[in-house]
């Protein structure tokens, strides 16, 4: 079993940034695949970024490749979003998933966080 919480939303300009973390339980951490999804009001919640466990792969959905990075701590138990150049479509609740492979469909994922809001004002 594996418990994420997730941390940094807010509000933020157009243009600015925000990092993102998302805090694990469990000893077993760096054997999961960890992703960020997002979703805003009105639409299906969507593939972001995603790592390996060993923090040696990453993939990116389109919208958001050159401007956020993932990343992770193994031995802190954390993954990392750090998010550039934002944007108002960047507005959404932003999720932390836990799973094996690395995967953009969210049913590849077994554990989720609550979400934090993230808001981009033009």
């Amino acid at each position: 079993q594996v418990q994420l919480v997730e941390s940094g939303g807010g509000l933020v300009q157009a243009g600015g940034s925000l990092r993102l973390s998302c805090a694990a339980s469990g000893r077993t951490f760096s054997t999961y695949t960890m992703g960020w999804f997002r979703q805003a009001p009105g639409k299906e919640r969507e593939f972001v970024a995603g790592i390996s466990g060993d923090g040696d792969i990453t993939h990116y959905a389109d919208s958001v490749k050159g401007r956020f990075l993932i990343s992770r701590d193994n031995s802190g138990n954390t993954v990392y979003l750090q998010m550039n150049s934002l944007k108002p479509e960047d507005t959404a609740v932003y999720s932390c998933a836990a799973g094996q492979g690395l995967r953009v469909q969210e049913q590849a994922y077994l554990y989720w966080g609550q979400g934090t809001q993230v808001t981009v004002s033009s």
